[in-house]
């Protein structure tokens, strides 16, 4: 069965937003963390990004026109499938590119059906309220945690007192010259 992997950023006092809303304290660093070697070798082992409403309306504003012959991350995201959980879109266009599959309704069946097709392994960029659904049904197999040398003093939080996975294996730690550090863990079972 595909692993779902989540994939966050988030400061060091726990805030994957600041105060504001804001994503600023990492928005520069992510192309440059996603051009090191490691990181190109995770984006082989992946075949679906999955995306909730609110992620996807922002990433199709900046990925579709990326060119891919010039980063590798762009030629990832804008080849892989994509589905987004959303009820309300009837739609989800990528530009040029296929668009992304619309999953609506009970988003834990979907999510369960969508890990037992074969294919590569899944990963979840940003999409905190659906990262936190999927955690409190212990749907995440993989955490990876970027890191970030920044201090935000509020903000939203990706753990949270009702949502605070247990039972993790850290399973590697890569700094990167940015300051960077990435945490990966994986659920144990």
């Amino acid at each position: 069965m595909r692993k779902i992997i989540l994939s966050e950023w988030i400061s060091l006092d726990g805030y994957v937003s600041d105060r504001k809303g804001q994503l600023d304290f990492f928005a520069n660093l992510v192309r440059k963390t996603y051009a090191e070697a490691d990181q190109l070798k995770f984006l082989e082992t992946i075949d679906t990004i999955l995306l909730g409403r609110k992620t996807y309306e922002q990433f199709v504003q900046l990925w579709p026109d990326r060119p891919a012959d010039q980063e590798v991350l762009a030629d990832r995201m804008n080849r892989s499938k994509k589905v987004v959980v959303s009820n309300t879109l009837t739609n989800a266009p990528w530009g040029k590119w296929p668009d992304a599959e619309i999953a609506k309704g009970d988003v834990i069946s979907n999510i369960k059906q969508l890990k037992s097709l074969p294919g590569k392994n899944i990963v979840l960029w940003a999409s905190i309220s659906l990262a936190q659904t999927l955690m409190k049904a212990t749907l995440i197999d993989e955490y990876r945690l970027f890191l970030c040398p920044i201090l935000t003093s509020g903000g939203r939080k990706l753990f949270t007192e009702d949502i605070n996975p247990s039972g993790l294996t850290l399973r590697d730690v890569r700094h990167y010259d940015t300051g960077i550090v990435c945490l990966d863990y994986t659920q144990c079972e």
